[in-house]
C-alpha cells in the first residue's frame, strides 16, 4: 500500500527494475515517465509499475523536448541511477583515472546526459545515485563543473550506507542532490531476520521468483566445506580483492548485493534464491522480476534498495510541506 498520493510526480531516467521508482511511488508520488535501454528490465518495471511511460532506448538518443511531450505534467522530482561500472572499484577494468572514467569509458558519460535533462527540465528535486567512488579525486569537480550553469544553487554529495537505515545488506553509495538527505536512522536488520521462515525453495510455493538455481559444479563440490563468511571465489577488483559465492552468516548483515552477486544460504547448501536477494535489497514480495535468471539477479543487484529510495522520498515530502 502506498501513502496517500499526493500531486507530485517524477520521472527516472535509468530505471533499471523499478527499485528506486518503488520507494517513491510508496511514498505516494506517482511515476510519469522511465527510460531504460535494458529491455527485460523495463518489462519487470512494467508489470510492477504498469503506469509509467516507458521508453526503451539509450538516454543519448531522448530529447528533453520529447519528454516533456509525453508526460502529462511536469516532474516534481527526476530520478537518475547511470550505470557505475566506469567508477566502481569491483569493476577490474576499470579506468586508472578519474577523468579517463568520465570522458574515456564508453559509458562515462550518461551521467552528463542525466545532469543535462535535468537541466532542461528544471524539477524542484532531484537525486542522483551511483558509486561513491564516482567522487573521488576529480570527480566532485567534474560534476560540479557539470550543474555550473543550472538554476540550482547548492549540489550535495549525499553518502547513505543503507544498513545504518533498516536495510540486511550493506551498501555504500552517493546520492547527488540539490537538498541534504539526513535519513532515519534505524536498528540493524540481519540476514536471518529477513531470511528465516521462508519456504522451502524445493518445493512449489507462492512467492515470485523463490526457485532454486543451478550451482556451478566446481563450487557445488565443496559448497558444504564453507563456513559463514567465506566464499568459494576470490578474485581482484580494480582496487582490492573482491569476494563471490559468499555464505552468508544469519547473525549479521549481508555483504553488498550488487548484479553479478551469487550468495550460498545461511544453513543449507544451495544458492539464495532471487526473492532472497530480493529481500537482501528490501524488494516487497510481491515484486516480481521477469526475463532469464541472470537477467533477473541483475535487476536485484543493480537496483536502488527501494527502503532507502522510499526514505529520500519522504525527505523531499518534507522539503514540499515546509515550502
Amino acid at each position: 500500500m502506498s501513502e496517500s498520493n499526493i500531486d507530485h510526480g517524477f520521472i527516472d531516467l535509468f530505471s533499471g527494475a523499478g527499485g528506486f521508482s518503488s520507494g517513491f511511488r510508496l511514498a505516494g508520488f506517482k511515476e510519469l515517465l522511465v527510460i531504460e535501454r535494458n529491455l527485460s528490465a523495463i518489462k519487470t518495471y512494467n508489470l510492477n509499475l504498469p503506469d509509467a511511460i516507458c521508453i526503451n532506448d539509450d538516454i543519448r538518443n531522448i530529447h528533453s523536448l520529447e519528454i516533456e511531450r509525453k508526460c502529462y505534467q511536469k516532474p516534481t522530482v527526476v530520478l537518475a541511477s547511470p550505470p557505475c561500472e566506469p567508477f566502481t572499484s569491483a569493476n577490474t577494468k576499470r579506468k586508472p583515472t578519474t577523468w579517463e572514467r568520465f570522458f574515456e569509458d564508453p559509458q562515462g558519460d550518461l551521467i552528463f546526459h542525466a545532469i543535462r535533462i535535468i537541466k532542461d527540465l528544471n524539477p524542484e528535486f532531484f537525486v542522483i545515485e551511483n558509486v561513491v567512488p564516482i567522487i573521488d579525486g576529480e570527480g566532485r569537480e567534474i560534476i560540479l563543473e557539470a550543474f555550473a550553469d543550472s538554476k540550482f544553487p547548492t549540489i550535495y554529495f549525499n553518502v547513505i550506507r543503507a544498513e545504518k537505515h533498516g536495510s540486511p545488506s550493506s551498501r555504500k553509495r552517493v546520492f547527488i542532490s540539490n537538498i541534504n538527505l539526513d535519513l532515519e536512522k534505524k536498528k540493524i536488520v540481519t540476514v536471518g531476520q529477513v531470511l528465516s521462515g521462508l519456504q522451502d525453495p524445493s518445493y512449489p510455493n507462492d512467492l515470485p521468483n523463490h526457485f532454486l538455481t543451478p550451482i556451478p559444479d566446481k563450487i557445488q563440490k565443496r559448497i558444504h566445506q564453507i563456513k559463514p563468511g567465506n566464499a568459494a571465489v576470490y578474485f581482484e577488483g580494480a582496487s582490492s580483492e573482491k569476494l563471490n559465492w559468499i555464505r552468508l552468516d544469519k547473525n549479521k548483515l549481508s555483504p553488498t548485493v550488487m548484479g553479478k552477486s551469487r550468495f550460498i544460504h545461511f544453513d543449507q547448501d544451495r544458492a539464495l534464491t532471487i526473492r532472497e536477494h530480493g529481500r537482501l535489497m528490501t524488494f516487497p514480495d510481491y515484486y516480481e522480476f521477469t526475463g532469464t535468471v541472470e537477467e533477473m539477479y541483475n535487476q536485484v543487484g543493480e537496483a536502488v534498495p527501494p527502503l532507502i529510495s522510499y526514505l529520500i522520498a519522504k525527505k523531499i515530502k518534507e522539503k514540499i510541506s515546509e515550502s
